[in-house]
């Protein structure tokens, strides 16, 4: 028969396994967040990643690697209410997806009061760039790419000049944020976008790693080291400000 003993240590392990990091685990697995520096003092920081497709208004099918929109709206503003999240890492590999949920998704991190950085660690395409350059800082490791072309849609549309002017509208909302969150024009942003020269099968420009911040859309070439090393410098400032 178990012993009292054996029964106890038993259920100290499964306490260990059910606790903080389990949880902590669970979070990565089903959104791909986590709380870093929990508990140590040094300034709780909420990694937060959005990775593969930005899933929108509709849902995409069940083999994409998405990241929910519903999900991480209401995450950032119990970040921005939480007393114990001092700082926000955007971790960012994404291919693109619904403009107007990724455009709102950026809105909400530069309006974010905590300091916040990004890093870009393999893609920021299309309605990504926004999202990479609406942190306070931003990182790119030198291998990652960032996609600028035209807005797209979808389904049908119909051929007439209000068609093209809402398009246009689009564009204009989408250009005008990255130039207002980057050190790059609007009118040079436009440009990258209508270039012929770079894609074969497209227009568009792919911009990469120190390209990036030569364009003036990221402020440095680096890792994570050095993105949560500036995130911290940022809290600390904020402490004592």
């Amino acid at each position: 028969m178990e012993s009292q003993k054996e029964r106890a240590v038993q259920n100290s392990s499964d306490q260990a396994l059910s606790g903080p990091n389990a949880k902590s685990d669970e979070r990565i697995e089903e959104y791909g967040q986590v709380l870093l520096d929990e508990g140590r003092g040094l300034g709780n920081i909420y990694l937060l990643s959005v990775i593969g497709e930005i899933e929108g208004h509709e849902n995409l099918n069940s083999g994409s690697k998405t990241t929910k929109y519903e999900h991480v709206l209401p995450k950032l503003a119990q970040i921005e209410d939480s007393r114990d999240i001092e700082g926000v890492l955007l971790l960012i590999n994404t291919q693109g997806g619904d403009v107007s949920c990724g455009l709102a998704l950026a809105e909400m991190v530069a309006s974010l009061s905590k300091p916040t950085v990004s890093l870009v660690i393999g893609d920021s395409h299309s309605i990504g760039v926004p999202l990479a350059v609406s942190a306070d800082d931003s990182f790119i490791v030198p291998t990652a790419s960032m996609l600028i072309h035209p807005v797209r849609m979808s389904g049908m549309t119909i051929g007439a000049p209000q068609t093209y002017h809402y398009f246009q509208r689009i564009q204009d909302r989408i250009t005008g944020f990255i130039a207002d969150h980057s050190s790059i024009p609007q009118d040079k942003i436009e440009e990258l976008m209508m270039n012929t020269a770079d894609l074969t099968k497209d227009l568009g420009t792919l911009l990469v790693g120190e390209d990036a911040v030569r364009m003036g859309l990221i402020h440095q070439v680096g890792g994570i080291d050095r993105a949560l090393r500036r995130l911290h410098e940022m809290i600390k400032r904020r402490k004592k400000a």
